[in-house]
C-alpha cells in the first residue's frame, strides 16, 4: 500500500512537471491537529515567486479533490535554496564536484556526519556509491546508510557573502 508521501507525488509530479519545473523533494508530516505538505521544486536559473505561488494553487486544488492527505492540512512551496537536498540519482549525478554535507544512518570510521567536495557517484556490486573527499580523505558511502544529504554553500573569502554551489567567477 502507497504512502501518503507517495499518492501524493505520483499525482502532483506530472502537474510540476508540465510547468517546466522539477520537483526536488515532498514532505508529508502528521503534526498535532493538521497535516504539513511541504514541496520543494526547482528549475534551471531557480524557482520564482511566481512559480511557487502557481504550483501552491494547481497542487491545493489536487490535494483538495482527492482528499490528500485525510484531515487538515498546511501547503508549503518554496525552490530548495543553497542547501538543497540531495535525494534521487539524478541529483547525486548532478552536483559532482559540488560542496556536499552528508549525515548516515549508522557509522563509518566512527562518525555519521562528512562535509567535502564530492567526488562520484558509481554503482559497484547492485550498491549506489557516493564518494566524499573530507580533507583529503576518501570516504566511500553507500546511498541506502545516507540519512541526508544537501549541497553546501561556501563562505566567501571577503565579508559574510556566501556563494552557492557552482557560483561565482569564472577563471
Amino acid at each position: 500500500m502507497a504512502t501518503y508521501r507517495e499518492e501524493i507525488i505520483g499525482l502532483i509530479e506530472p502537474v510540476i512537471e508540465s510547468e517546466g519545473l522539477e520537483l526536488v523533494e515532498l514532505e508529508c508530516l502528521r503534526m498535532q491537529t493538521r497535516w504539513l505538505v511541504r514541496i520543494f521544486i526547482d528549475r534551471e536559473g531557480g524557482a520564482t515567486l511566481a512559480d511557487c505561488t502557481a504550483i501552491s494553487h494547481q497542487v491545493g486544488d489536487l490535494l483538495n479533490v482527492h482528499d490528500l492527505p485525510p484531515g487538515p492540512y498546511t501547503l508549503e512551496v518554496s525552490s530548495p535554496g543553497l542547501d538543497r537536498p540531495l535525494t534521487r540519482d539524478k541529483d547525486f549525478e548532478k552536483y559532482r564536484g559540488a560542496r556536499i554535507r552528508v549525515r548516515t544512518r549508522e557509522p563509518i570510521d566512527g562518525s555519521r556526519n562528512f562535509l567535502g567536495s564530492f567526488v562520484d557517484y558509481s554503482t559497484e556490486d547492485g550498491r549506489r556509491i557516493v564518494t566524499v573527499d573530507v580533507d583529503g580523505r576518501i570516504v566511500r558511502i553507500d546511498r541506502d546508510n545516507i540519512q541526508k544529504a544537501n549541497l553546501e554553500y561556501e563562505r566567501q573569502a571577503t565579508g559574510n557573502k556566501r556563494k552557492a554551489p557552482g557560483k561565482g567567477k569564472k577563471s
